[in-house]
């Protein structure tokens, strides 16, 4: 039998497999959207008319970086609640702007512009590549590419000490001026293709104007398609090197975009687990994850949680001829987690946090609260979720932040309030949260697959014990 940990490695790999694949929102729905067909799920188009029944297993895009799946509890009626899970998949990255051309000292250099709130600093001397979607016309058609250029192609040099003596104890960048990556030297480029580049932009020019011919040329030949037929394109920057297990003991999680990938995969894998058992066909509820874009903006955007797209969704899913109202019935009887990365207690800067509110790395769940309401967790909610991650032998933890500190915010204010819907904001402990590297522990991993999964099988009959 295999011991715990061996476990929980076997989880965190997983999830490993799953970052690594997934260095853009575009490439983590489509990473997403094919677990989901393995696990029997069916692909629906927002523009066609549903027919909804019980044991149905549906999912849906929108952009292409926004997803959201259900299966349908075999004894579920219209007005019964949804047992819902939020996170997302955008991250703070670097994004190549629309007019990406420059060039400076010999240098052809990439246009980008601050995705979210990075640590920006940490994006310096990395080896970077480049991954997103590509536009491309083929005949008569307008397809959508996935690209993952799988190779250091850019890197954003730092400036040696010797030439500000202050980098030593402080460092301070312009964003616009400083943190503009290389992408090759003029000379190289002229003797490889006999052109020299310049910074001037030609009017009415295609995307070999806006951008570097090298670049195009190199999304090009990865897509296996024309220059000429690439009509538009939205890229990040990523960390070339793969997510890793870490520490003497293989006990952490060294990744790109934990935050919040980490919450969307177990998301993901808890809604697969829990249609797996028979409980599907005893449940009373619909069991739904929604994974948005745009979070670390706002979610201000048609597919994030800003926009209609949940409400537009579980209204069609739930209402009927027969009962008008099924959806304003079914929402008090809902619960959605909000998952979002946690800040764990940090060895270096402990005072940063609440003196008995300090998550650690392996002790559990972490459960968010604030009285400003940056955080929709409630003693209602809380107090469900408890239950849950009992029945789930799963360790829970509680955060706050201190009352001089600020306080960040999740989808959980903004979809409670867009709905009226019941939420609690939970996630894991994670340390250098926003750097282009982050920092978790293994053991989250398989504890959050298990919360989520006990979380869709057994909410409703914990529900129904409510008294009040």
């Amino acid at each position: 039998m295999a011991s715990s940990k061996e476990v929980m490695k076997t989880a965190a790999k997983e999830f490993l497999t799953f970052v690594n694949k997934s260095p853009s929102p575009f490439h983590a729905v489509e990473e997403s959207r094919q677990r989901l067909l393995a696990a029997g799920f069916k692909e629906l188009r927002e523009q066609d008319h549903w027919n909804i029944q019980p044991l149905d297993k549906f999912f849906v895009t929108r952009n292409q970086s926004s997803l959201l799946a259900f299966a349908v509890g075999g004894k579920y009626k219209p007005g019964n609640g949804f047992t819902l899970i939020g996170a997302h998949t955008d991250s703070p990255c670097l994004k190549v702007k629309p007019v990406s051309r420059r060039v400076k000292e010999g240098f052809i250099q990439v246009g980008v512009e601050c995705y979210g709130g990075g640590t920006w600093h940490t994006w310096t001397d990395r080896d970077l590549k480049v991954a997103g979607r590509v536009l491309v016309k083929n005949g008569k058609s307008i397809e959508h590419r996935l690209v993952d250029i799988d190779r250091p192609i850019l890197r954003v040099p730092n400036l040696a000490i010797h030439l500000n003596r202050d980098l030593g104890s402080k460092f301070e960048f312009n964003k616009e001026e400083h943190l503009t990556p290389v992408l090759a030297t003029c000379v190289q480029e002229q003797l490889e293709t006999g052109l020299t580049s310049t910074k001037d932009v030609p009017d009415g020019c295609g995307q070999d104007g806006k951008h570097h011919p090298v670049l195009v040329e190199l999304l090009s030949q990865e897509l296996r398609v024309s220059k000429e037929n690439i009509l538009d394109f939205e890229l990040c920057l990523a960390d070339h090197v793969p997510a890793t297990l870490g520490g003497a003991f293989e006990e952490f999680i060294f990744a790109p975009r934990l935050d919040n990938l980490h919450s969307s995969f177990c998301a993901l894998k808890g809604l697969v687990n829990s249609c797996g058992a028979e409980s599907l066909i005893n449940d009373v509820n619909i069991r739904a994850i929604c994974l948005f874009d745009n979070e670390e903006v706002g979610s201000q955007s048609a597919q994030g949680a800003g926009s209609m797209i949940l409400e537009h969704l579980l209204r069609r899913i739930s209402t009927n001829k027969d009962n008008m109202t099924a959806f304003e019935e079914a929402i008090p009887q809902s619960l959605m987690l909000s998952a979002d990365m946690a800040h764990g207690v940090h060895p270096n800067y402990s005072s940063k946090h609440e003196d008995q509110h300090r998550p650690a790395l392996h002790k559990g769940v972490v459960i968010k609260f604030n009285a400003n309401q940056r955080y929709a967790t409630t003693s209602i909610t809380t107090a469900i979720l408890r239950e849950v991650a009992a029945r789930a032998t799963v360790p829970i933890q509680d955060f706050v932040v201190r009352n001089d500190s600020p306080c960040g915010s999740t989808i959980g204010p903004i979809m409670s309030a867009g709905l009226g819907m019941p939420t609690i904001d939970i996630g894991c402990a994670q340390l250098s949260m926003h750097s282009i590297r982050e920092m978790c522990d293994i053991s989250s991993v398989k504890q959050s697959v298990d919360l989520f999964t006990t979380f869709f099988e057994i909410y409703p009959e914990v529900f129904a014990s409510m008294k009040f």
